[in-house]
């Protein structure tokens, strides 16, 4: 499907970069004639695949209690092979396929996967390559939500610490893709998400309204802490609250405050840590007695491998129902994981069906479609 859309070159750019306008995509991704095939992306259906509902396989069981899975990854096989190079001790890509995906969500009742790229990202040390690999990934992403109106959505993936290459990218993801929102990796190269190095990146996600996904990864300082004990053990829920704290203390929360942040496994240690976080906010803390909280509660948290009874306590200490989503991280875990494990906490049915369900519509409204 959108092989074709390599052969055409745009023109018209943004006066701050190099990236082309959304204007000129639009007008340009139109009349090639590809822009009624691309209405079918990013959770919205064609006509008649509205009146017919979500396709569904013959022999599965149709979907009942319609949950969205904020965190769900799919894995092109660009995106192994460009992983495997670049990243040799990282996780292992698990088998996967786009039936495994479906029948896993048939099996648990979910209507709709927002799917993202696992660990590095699209970030493969270089301009060029990360560049190739984010449009054939998000490309391959895309084609997903076309295949399956109504049960895929997308985050599309970006270069991070290549500003040039990201801003081309948010525009093709969102405007030409119509990607439901942006993946980030929690660091890039020991860079948190607060780091001035990403300003003009932040900007522009900020300015579109964006909702991104943070997946963690492992930072270059502790892959190998504890014998015996897998780095991912520890550190992915450790790199989530080192973000989060990048983005509190560096201004950054504060000055792009209409990024609509979704931080993976309920946030990490974060929620044990909030009042050292607020210890540390020194004299800030004493104009603002709860600082640097209200920022961290603006977030949004999803629940995948962060649903024990303690885990989910201590964040709902921290933020309300509303910011709390229901996610898997399929295939790493099985959606009944998180599924039990929301049991395991005192919400009532309303509260539970908006963890599950409501607050993802919410916040992603095209998934209604």
């Amino acid at each position: 499907m959108f092989e074709d859309l390599k052969g055409f070159t745009l023109t018209g750019a943004c006066r701050c970069c190099a990236a082309p306008s959304a204007d000129a995509v639009r007008r340009q991704f139109l009349a090639s004639g590809l822009g009624a095939l691309a209405l079918g992306v990013g959770g919205l259906a064609t006509t008649a695949d509205a009146a017919q509902g979500p396709r569904r396989r013959a022999g599965t069981p149709a979907v009942r209690t319609r949950l969205i899975d904020v965190h769900h990854h799919y894995f092109p096989q660009a995106h192994r092979d460009a992983a495997k190079r670049f990243a040799p001790n990282g996780p292992n890509a698990p088998e996967w396929s786009a039936r495994r995906s479906l029948d896993e969500m048939d099996r648990a009742g979910i209507q709709t996967a927002l799917l993202s790229l696992q660990i590095p990202g699209v970030w493969m040390g270089g301009a060029q390559e990360s560049r190739r690999i984010a449009r054939i990934c998000n490309d391959e992403g895309a084609q997903l939500v076309a295949d399956n109106p109504g049960r895929f959505g997308l985050f599309a993936s970006i270069p991070v610490p290549d500003t040039e290459g990201s801003l081309a990218e948010i525009v093709y993801g969102l405007d030409v893709l119509k990607a439901n929102g942006i993946a980030l990796i929690s660091s890039y190269d020991g860079k948190y998400l607060g780091d001035p190095a990403f300003d003009s990146v932040l900007a522009e996600l900020n300015r579109r309204r964006t909702v991104c996904f943070v997946h963690p990864t492992v930072a270059a300082c502790c892959e190998a802490v504890i014998p015996g004990v897998s780095a991912n053990t520890i550190e992915y829920a450790t790199d989530t609250t080192r973000t989060i704290a990048s983005l509190l203390f560096s201004g950054a929360a504060a000055k792009y405050p209409d990024i609509r942040f979704i931080f993976a496994h309920s946030g990490g240690t974060f929620p044990f840590l909030t009042g050292r976080f607020m210890r540390a906010a020194g004299k800030r803390a004493q104009d603002m007695p709860d600082w640097p909280l209200p920022l961290a509660r603006r977030f949004y948290y999803e629940v995948a491998q962060g649903n024990t009874p303690g885990q989910l306590a201590a964040l709902m200490k921290l933020v309300g129902v509303p910011q709390v989503l229901y996610g898997t991280d399929f295939p790493f875990r099985p959606a009944a994981e998180a599924t039990e494990g929301l049991k395991t906490y005192p919400f009532t049915p309303a509260q539970l069906r908006a963890v599950q369900r409501d607050n993802a519509l919410a916040l992603l409204p095209r998934l209604r479609g």
